[in-house]
């Protein structure tokens, strides 16, 4: 290849070499990416040997898809280890960032494949209506509206790592490889929390079981004492275990009894009780939070909500056989201490 009598190649022997066009080269060598040698008396290019290595490395990270300005941090790094200075880790952080980019395209991708089957899988009559309901989430879906539900709804002057807390156990994560059904129920969830509404009903929301002391250390105490009883819960409802008493029940008596400064009494378990039986409560969310979450065909999995009612089904229980029972309430009927300022319709949501 390098055989005129000055061991150097035009730009099209190069290009030839390479199996590349001369526009490309051009292209490379006119950003700086790939220094020619010098120039003949005409003007026209000159590479030498080590040109051939250099663009073959060019070629394969442009093969990866690293746009230019890394492909240039890369070589310049290369570059600079030659001549014997330390280089960083600029092939590692474009490597990375690549496929954390790669991962954002294909999660798009599966969700849009599992949105395109459920709209050709569905009645030609409820079509139109989840059309419009997968529509309005974006790909890969975002979490954002369900976060900025919840921020509204809990107390102002929540700690930030409380908050942070409570959105880790509350906001379910889409999964990696959704089915058609899964999509439905986020995009319904979405739908859900997503209707403007009032700041009076976002107020009016909030359970009054929780509307505790002036404390501002009070409200993240009390959900750091129901989220290690909801821990608790979770554990008996995968065994299948009935509500009862028993650790996870003390423990989330313990959370509000804490609260409030009052002691665990069987009075004060009865006022517990009918407290939460008259909280609003917003048993749709929890029901798809449950459907996105939980694998196709298996056992649902168990959320805040469901672990809630579990444990009030448990105080509830305890109550009756001691001869309480709350007014108007049939024991072991649960209620999620959760907002009801939205209810569910067939595709959409409205106030309460």
């Amino acid at each position: 290849m390098f055989s005129s009598y000055d061991g150097l190649c035009t730009i099209g022997e190069l290009a030839e070499h390479a199996g590349l066009s001369v526009r490309t080269v051009r292209f490379y060598s006119d950003r700086g990416l790939l220094p020619e040698t010098r120039r003949s008396t005409g003007g026209h290019r000159r590479y030498g040997p080590e040109a051939v290595e250099r663009l073959g490395m060019i070629r394969s990270l442009r093969g990866l898809d690293l746009p230019v300005s890394e492909v240039r941090r890369i070589l310049d790094e290369s570059d600079e280890r030659d001549g014997g200075t330390a280089g960083g880790g600029a092939l590692e952080d474009a490597v990375a960032g690549r496929l954390r980019s790669l991962g954002a395209e294909l999660a798009a991708l599966r969700w849009r494949e599992a949105a395109l089957r459920l709209v050709q899988e569905s009645p030609a009559a409820e079509r139109a209506g989840r059309l419009r309901l997968v529509g309005a989430v974006a790909a890969p879906p975002s979490t954002d509206a369900l976060a900025r539900f919840w921020r509204a709804w809990l107390p102002p002057r929540m700690p930030a790592r409380s908050v942070a807390a409570f959105l880790e156990a509350a906001v379910p994560h889409p999964p990696e490889n959704p089915e058609p059904g899964q999509v439905l129920a986020f995009a319904r969830l979405h739908a859900l929390v997503s209707r403007p509404c009032g700041e009076g009903e976002r107020r009016a929301t909030q359970p009054r079981a929780h509307a505790v002391a002036s404390d501002a250390r009070a409200p993240a105490v009390l959900y750091a004492g129901l989220a290690e009883a909801y821990g608790l819960a979770v554990a008996e409802i995968r065994r299948e275990a009935e509500p009862a008493s028993g650790e996870a029940l003390d423990g989330f008596v313990t959370a509000y009894a804490g609260t409030y400064g009052a002691a665990d009494t069987p009075a004060f378990r009865r006022l517990l009780a009918g407290r939460l039986a008259a909280d609003p409560r917003i048993d749709r969310y929890w029901e798809l939070t449950a459907e996105v979450i939980s694998v196709p065909g298996g056992r649902p999995e168990p959320t805040p909500g469901t672990a809630h009612d579990w444990l009030l089904a448990a105080l509830d229980a305890e109550v009756a056989a001691a001869g309480g029972g709350r007014d108007g309430t049939r024991a072991g009927q649960g209620r999620s201490a959760v907002p009801s300022r939205v209810s569910d319709g067939a595709e959409g949501v409205s106030p309460r």
